[in-house]
């Protein structure tokens, strides 16, 4: 692909990968062009507001604070970032509940070593002997390390069945969507070094203030909505709508179905996803999370309400006064209809927190087919960002599954053509 240099370079997907790399490119004094199909930046990153003035996360979502590109490119304070309290009360598998209090900042206390139902004391020791390892090695390192599947890993080095189902699956399996474990060990504890050394967030009035704050720093009308991108053509790109651009460069920031569309050559179609539905119900009243910020886990087996959250517990203006909102996260495909997960879920949560919920109403459900890139053991750190002359992609799916990627990615495609 050869081009005029003069012409801007087009980035294609406004998610924060793209408006990332848009944003490198634009502060070195190139002139960016960034499509996007949607109606609204963001990608996956996307927070809707009901008309009563909910705030809906697409997927439950939280930035980890210590990520090194999140620290990098966003102003914190601007944010005005809501941390979760570290920590999760736990529904073990007998219908009860354990509280954890800072499980990975701090494991001894946190476990309650000699009367936690949640693992033995050698378990709880395992915990902290794994924080000293990843706090003496950079992110990294850690995802450059030799990698099994996260099960094994946690198998080989000691801890209990019982500590691996009632703790690491629910809590892990949530942040991989994969309750199986079976993402990449190196991964595994680069995420478990994220959760030590930082905080869970989110922004004060929902995740989609992320892209936003990157797309705000772009010129006026750089960014380009409802404009789905049709076909390339050599250094052009036709848009569906048959208009045709020139490029000095084409970045590919889509996912990878969307990657394999555009470009089948760049092989991206054997990349597996892992899906998600995030289903929200209204509570009135005070919220039945109490306050206390903290994550739901469910480690019974069998159920479809993996994880459950208050966020305006965390983040009151996710939720008018007087109401809460209540986010329940279901992993992997059901089989289930929209309609019949929610009722089948708002049974679970009756059980689960008593017979409060039966005035629980379903507002929204998002059933995310793609919500994650796959990252099983054996697959590389990063894939070549570079895909021909002229032709880059950046994101999560040519690399790890997470926002640091995405954002990581997008400035090394800027760096490469700035120094083209």
């Amino acid at each position: 692909m050869t081009a005029d240099s003069s012409n801007p370079i087009v980035i294609v997907g406004a998610g924060v990968a793209g408006l990332a790399c848009a944003g490198w490119l634009h502060r070195a004094g190139r002139p960016v062009r960034v499509l996007e199909a949607a109606d609204a930046v963001g990608g996956r990153v996307r927070t809707d507001v009901t008309p009563d003035g909910f705030r809906l996360d697409r997927g439950f979502q939280v930035l980890l604070t210590d990520y090194p590109e999140a620290r990098r490119v966003f102003d914190y304070k601007a944010l005005e970032l809501k941390a979760f309290r570290s920590g999760a009360v736990i529904r073990l598998p007998n219908g009860t509940e354990t509280t954890l209090q800072n499980p990975l900042q701090r494991p001894l206390a946190a476990f309650s070593a000699l009367v936690s139902p949640v693992g033995t004391l050698p378990d709880k020791l395992r915990i902290l002997r794994l924080v000293r390892h990843v706090q003496q090695h950079t992110p990294e390192e850690l995802l450059a390390r030799p990698a099994t599947d996260t099960l094994t890993f946690l198998r080989r080095y000691g801890w209990s069945e019982a500590m691996i189902d009632n703790f690491f699956r629910p809590f892990f399996g949530g942040v991989f969507l994969d309750r199986s474990l079976g993402t990449a060990s190196s991964f595994f504890e680069f995420v478990f070094q994220q959760f030590v050394r930082g905080q869970a967030a989110v922004p004060a009035l929902g995740m989609q203030q992320l892209p936003e704050q990157l797309a705000a720093r772009l010129p006026p009308g750089a960014v380009q909505l409802n404009a789905p991108v049709a076909a390339l053509e050599g250094p052009r790109v036709r848009l569906a709508s048959g208009e045709t651009l020139a490029a000095a460069a084409v970045v590919l920031a889509v996912d990878g179905p969307a990657l394999a569309r555009l470009l089948p050559a760049a092989g991206s179609a054997a990349v597996g996803s892992r899906l998600t539905t995030n289903t929200y119900f209204v509570a009135e009243g005070p919220s039945p999370g109490r306050g206390d910020g903290l994550l739901r886990l469910n480690a019974a087996p069998g159920g479809l309400a993996h994880n459950v959250s208050f966020p305006a517990d965390a983040a009151p203006a996710y939720a008018p006064a007087g109401r809460a909102l209540v986010s329940v996260s279901t992993h992997g495909d059901t089989g289930l209809s929209e309609a019949a997960l929610a009722v089948r879920l708002h049974e679970e949560l009756i059980a689960w927190f008593g017979p409060g919920a039966r005035q629980w109403r379903h507002l929204r459900s998002y059933r995310i087919a793609h919500a994650l890139p796959a990252y099983p053991a054996g697959r590389p750190v990063q894939q070549p960002l570079r895909l021909a002359e002229g032709l880059y992609r950046c994101g999560d799916w040519a690399a790890y599954p997470s926002l640091n990627a995405a954002l990581a990615t997008g400035r090394e495609v800027a760096e490469a053509i700035i120094g083209a």
